[in-house]
């Protein structure tokens, strides 16, 4: 179960990027929000080096210590949900802009390297995105994820500062854990929490200065009680209203 629908197959596509109804070899990317039709998971959707030396792998697993770690990393990145995996998918991409194999095999030139995990659990899924050395590259890049409608999705912002260079991705992260991001996935609501609250107070949320310093606020007392601290807090409505 991912992004609230169901799904039986996984397609693992040499373009750096996951999709579930149907294969999708377009090697030049969707910018997100796509509003489109199809779920997709892009640990690094771009224009890969698929006709040379490089190499990708994906395994399914349902017992054993993958199924350990994936528990223990999920619970420590979402703590006090008592999580326990039930089923990984780790697909790995593996390649070197060369047709060097020496090169390839001792990695002794520039690489891409990158890998997603798919847990499921009980009621909870969840994407991890491992990033390890990702060269420059000159071709159009997304990473993230996106959902049908564009219900929910997520771009990693890369350093784009000198073309399409995408390098920091290994340095990134969501969870304090530099190239790693995760995310809860379970109807594609669940990474928004909405918040309706009586303020007994004159400050005027409609001055920006006022409902910053209140969301701040908020955001600390959530983090205190255990959400994680890598949440965003934004303001949807105000209503001033009468006593």
């Amino acid at each position: 179960m991912f992004f609230g629908r169901m799904y039986n197959n996984i397609y693992v596509n040499n373009n750096g990027l996951i999709t579930f109804s149907q294969p999708l070899p377009e090697a030049h990317p969707y910018p997100f929000p796509t509003y489109g039709t199809e779920d997709f998971i892009a640990p690094l959707w771009t224009d890969l080096d698929d006709i040379g030396l490089g190499r990708y792998s994906y395994q399914e697993y349902t017992s054993g210590s993958v199924l350990t770690r994936a528990t223990q990393d999920i619970n420590q990145y979402f703590p006090h949900m008592g999580f326990s995996a039930s089923w990984v998918f780790v697909a790995t991409w593996d390649y070197v802009l060369t047709w060097d194999m020496n090169v390839l095999n001792l990695h002794s030139a520039p690489a891409i390297t990158f890998q997603v995990v798919l847990i499921s659990g009980g009621d909870f899924s969840f994407i991890l995105m491992n990033y390890g050395d990702c060269a420059g590259i000159q071709f159009p890049v997304e990473a993230g994820y996106d959902t049908i409608n564009s219900t929910d999705y997520h771009v990693i912002h890369y350093d784009a500062s000198s073309g399409y260079s995408i390098p920091n991705l290994k340095n990134t992260s969501n969870v304090n854990i530099p190239g790693r991001w995760a995310f809860l996935v379970n109807n594609g609501t669940e990474n928004v929490i909405g918040v309706q609250i009586k303020l007994r107070s004159f400050v005027d949320l409609r001055q920006s200065a006022n409902f910053e310093v209140v969301l701040q606020k908020i955001k600390q007392e959530l983090v205190d009680r255990g959400v994680p601290s890598f949440i965003e807090m934004k303001l949807r409505d105000v209503k001033k209203t009468q006593p």
